[in-house]
């Protein structure tokens, strides 16, 4: 199989606010907008986007409808600092708070309106131990 596109799909009972925020929050423009559904683009990277879906629409098999549970997003940026305090001051919740990890990531975790985590991820360099556990060329810097 031969993937030309991947993108997470969120399911949600509330289409439009979800929306809103992914556009308001993660620089996010809308490429196709139905009250069902609404496929996000990144301004920034044509390579990032993000889908969301009426949860109980009748594309989703009847034993699978509901919201999205136990997911977590990533979004790996250039500026983790800038982008934890425009969050912060925009009043979104913080799961985590900023901090640096020993296995090469300096983060933070916020959350959208369905609970949905969201961890906005700068990579750095890990400390020796973990170092070790990376292959050859994967090393964050």
């Amino acid at each position: 199989m031969k993937t030309t596109s991947y993108y997470p799909v969120i399911m949600t009972d509330d289409v439009a606010a979800t929306a809103a925020f992914y556009i308001e929050h993660f620089g996010f423009e809308a490429q196709f907008s139905a009250d069902w559904y609404v496929h996000l683009q990144s301004k920034d990277s044509e390579h990032v986007a993000l889908a969301v879906l009426d949860g109980s629409h009748s594309t989703i098999p009847e034993g699978a409808r509901g919201k999205a549970s136990g997911l977590l997003l990533n979004f790996e940026v250039e500026d983790v600092d800038g982008s934890y305090q425009r969050l912060l001051k925009a009043g979104l919740p913080i799961r985590l708070e900023l901090r640096d990890e020993e296995f090469g990531q300096r983060h933070f975790i916020t959350a959208d309106p369905n609970g949905v985590l969201i961890d906005i991820i700068k990579p750095i360099p890990p400390s020796d131990q973990y170092g070790e556990m990376y292959e050859a060329g994967s090393l964050p810097r």
